[in-house]
């Protein structure tokens, strides 16, 4: 598949439905008034969408494999949050699994995506 924009990278669309998840997830009643956990975890996942976004859009592949870094770190911090969630009870088990499993995904689709990109 030829690659013209950000939006067909596989990692992007991985990212997209991780963030769309996660926000699903901070939706539910359990999360109340835990603005901090909500606003990191949904901010994490809005950032690893903008840096692949950003990465695909640099000039240099030393600037483009700096932003997909970036994009993998911040699957981390996704990750991160989640046990949070799990230990508050705000999610079940098989939620934190299937969320983490996205991250997963995207951080090894994203570092696939850099190692191709950036070749050279």
């Amino acid at each position: 598949m030829l690659v013209k924009r950000f939006e067909d990278l596989q990692c992007w669309r991985e990212a997209r439905a991780m963030t769309r998840f996660v926000y699903a997830l901070t939706g539910k009643p359990q999360f109340g008034r835990d603005w901090r956990l909500v606003g990191q975890i949904t901010g994490a996942g809005i950032s690893a969408m903008n840096n692949i976004a950003e990465g695909f859009d640099c000039t240099s592949k030393v600037e483009a494999r700096r932003f997909y870094g970036y994009a993998r770190r911040t699957c981390s911090e996704v990750q991160s949050c989640l046990y949070v969630a799990l230990d508050l009870k705000y999610i079940d088990q098989k939620e934190f699994n299937s969320a983490y499993e996205m991250a997963q995904k995207t951080r090894r689709l994203t570092s696939a995506w850099s190692r191709a990109a950036t070749r050279g």
